[in-house]
């Protein structure tokens, strides 16, 4: 069954973005998550950008994820600098959700895959999936930027290889066509493996008549 990821949480004001409040809304309602994951002093903290003082301590995140959600929960990491694969792997170890990192430089994928951290690579309309490195990862990030450049046969392969796959709502880079890439997604709603993440996670579970 398809899993329903919150980008930055869910929020309803751009001040909420990868905000506790945000955070518990997308647990409590039974939704994944997708966020952002820097040092700051030698901790793991989220922030999007370059992280200040208010930059919520990673351990934070977790305790608000143990506390909420009443069921494992996937878990997408948006690595936003190098060298957090063992700060990583030891947060999340026992937590009882499933969880991947993406977006890294190649040399920091590859120590993330050292590390034993579940890997997305990222596919997108400039970006083509390293084959050398498709057996070692446990999934795609499959990115559209300016248009779906890919069809649902697209996906059937890649889950047909025995990737999991991530997809990128248009909303998360400002285009409204996401309807239509839903009612794609939708006879594919069904197959393991498979997640969307989006800025409108209960207007998708209800388009996609996903629990």
């Amino acid at each position: 069954m398809m899993d329903i990821l919150s980008h930055r949480g869910y929020w309803t004001s751009d001040a909420e973005k990868n905000r506790p409040m945000a955070f518990e809304r997308s647990f409590a309602l039974g939704f994944g998550t997708e966020t952002d994951v820097r040092d700051r002093g030698g901790r793991l903290v989220i922030s999007h950008d370059m992280p200040g003082e208010d930059a919520l301590p990673y351990e934070a995140f977790l305790d608000c994820l143990a506390r909420t959600a009443t069921r494992p929960l996937l878990q997408a990491i948006n690595i936003k600098a190098d060298g957090l694969a063992v700060a990583l792997s030891r947060a999340m170890k026992d937590r009882g959700h499933p969880w991947f990192v993406f977006d890294m430089s190649l040399p920091d994928t590859l120590g993330q895959i050292k590390a034993g951290n579940p890997v997305y690579l990222r596919m997108s309309e400039y970006e083509r999936l390293p084959e050398a490195l498709v057996p070692r990862v446990r999934g795609v990030w499959l990115d559209a930027f300016e248009r779906t450049w890919y069809d649902a046969d697209t996906i059937r392969t890649l889950l047909d290889r025995g990737l999991a796959v991530c997809v990128v709502s248009p909303e998360l880079h400002k285009r409204a066509d996401q309807g239509e890439l839903w009612t794609m997604l939708r006879p594919l709603s069904g197959r393991a493996g498979l997640s969307l993440c989006t800025d409108l996670p209960e207007r998708a579970r209800a388009h996609l008549g996903v629990a």
